[in-house]
């Protein structure tokens, strides 16, 4: 349980977590809502059922994943499994979509589809999160001072090189 909840009191988590979760629930709201000129739960089940041959738990965790997960890592509510879901995600678009279309996205659309530069910054924003934890004001701070593990380091200890360096 430690592992899971234990963080720190860096700024970093939390930037890292609020940017990465609002830019992740825009495609969740997508998929789940049909926001953003998306097609909705159905319309997504649909598409990566039979159109793209996905087993239906993986499409059905890929749609919560990205909406209710990504409301979960603002808030900094298990935060490093939703980081480590989102990197799973994320390998699994480049593979079975982007891979083919190259690294660069269609910025001029000159190209068939998306490239997967974008999905690199996700797994690496979800990288940073799986070492440093939510950060300040998080959920699973919270959870780790009442389950009784103290939080990882204070800002006490920002004067140490090695915590200062980590929080960058």
């Amino acid at each position: 349980m430690q592992a899971l909840f234990k963080t720190d009191e860096s700024w970093a988590g939390l930037i890292l977590r609020v940017a990465l979760g609002g830019v992740i629930f825009a495609h969740g709201a997508q998929k789940l809502l049909g926001w953003y000129g998306g097609f909705g739960f159905d319309g997504t089940m649909g598409f990566f059922t039979q159109k793209m041959g996905l087993p239906w738990l993986v499409a059905f965790l890929v749609i919560i994943g990205e909406s209710i997960g990504s409301l979960g890592l603002i808030a900094g509510l298990l935060t490093r499994f939703t980081a480590a879901s989102f990197i799973v995600i994320m390998l699994g678009a480049i593979v079975t979509v982007h891979l083919p279309q190259g690294f660069f996205m269609n910025w001029f659309g000159q190209q068939q589809g998306e490239g997967f530069e974008y999905h690199l910054l996700v797994i690496a924003m979800s990288l940073a999160l799986l070492v440093v934890g939510g950060g300040k004001w998080s959920l699973d701070g919270l959870i780790a001072k009442w389950l009784g593990e103290p939080a990882k380091s204070q800002p006490s200890e920002a004067r140490d090189q090695k915590y200062a360096f980590r929080t960058l």
